[in-house]
């Protein structure tokens, strides 16, 4: 089977790198009330201005947060995720460090550390954390730690791991859309397509088309010779991502 090389896309709904801990409150031993407040502020603020994509103005905020308390494991989690984003790993590593430090039982952390532990290929490390993540039993979307963690084992070719990541994911949330689309790729690659098929088609209940979901479709459609259902993902897609390098394969295999 070829690399898997494009495993977080397909099914993009969910935020996937999560930026506050699970805990009710984050210590701040070593900070005035006042210092608290407002480094709570600027982390709200940062992690606003990081969904906005206003990655200079979070930064910013996020050392605002960071110099009215250093004891915030939210600060700490928060700009090491930007730090991450920005292609800057030596300086997210300590922070990530600092966050578990402070917090070493936000699962939230553990699965931003264990995500950046895999894109530096620390494939051992990195289960560790989501492990951390998922079996923390007051977490809430222990599917997102699965999904990842199954994501991870793609990225090195452990596709029996991942397989097994994402079941359990879907068992805990069988809606989850980034957990559907994994499967439905996987199972296309694995030459299953009817089960690609129904994968697909359950994260389309769920989620909106991308290029990528759009693809797929009209390949596992072209593998099952259905021709009216490829041809359908085929129109949305010229229609809808005219631009897209999925567009670009598609001119290319007709």
């Amino acid at each position: 089977m070829k690399r898997y090389n494009h495993f977080y896309r397909g099914c993009l709904l969910l935020l996937f790198i999560t930026i506050f801990g699970g805990c009710a409150s984050t210590p701040f031993s070593g900070c005035s009330l006042e210092d608290k407040k407002s480094a709570n502020i600027n982390v709200q603020l940062g992690v606003e201005y990081m969904r906005r994509g206003r990655n200079d103005i979070a930064l910013s905020r996020l050392k605002k947060a960071l110099n009215h308390c250093h004891y915030s494991g939210d600060a700490h989690n928060a700009i090491a995720v930007l730090y991450g984003r920005l292609g800057m790993a030596e300086e997210a590593e300590p922070h990530y460090q600092q966050a578990i430090a402070l917090m070493p039982e936000a699962p939230d952390i553990h699965n931003n550390y264990g995500q950046f532990l895999c894109q530096k290929s620390q494939w051992d490390e990195a289960h560790k954390h989501f492990i951390k993540a998922y079996e923390n039993p007051v977490y809430r979307t222990p599917e997102i730690p699965y999904t990842n963690a199954a994501l991870c084992a793609l990225q090195h070719q452990d596709y029996a791991t991942a397989e097994t990541y994402l079941h359990k994911a879907l068992q805990k949330n069988s809606k989850f859309p980034r957990a559907l689309y994994q499967m439905a790729h996987l199972s296309y690659e694995q030459k299953r397509d009817k089960a690609a098929r129904e994968y697909l088609q359950r994260c389309l209940k769920v989620a909106k088309h991308t290029p990528e979901t759009l693809w797929l479709g009209i390949r596992i459609e072209r593998r099952l010779n259905n021709r009216d259902a490829e041809a359908t993902y085929a129109l949305l897609l010229r229609k809808n991502f005219p631009d897209s390098e999925k567009t670009r394969l598609l001119n290319q295999s007709e």
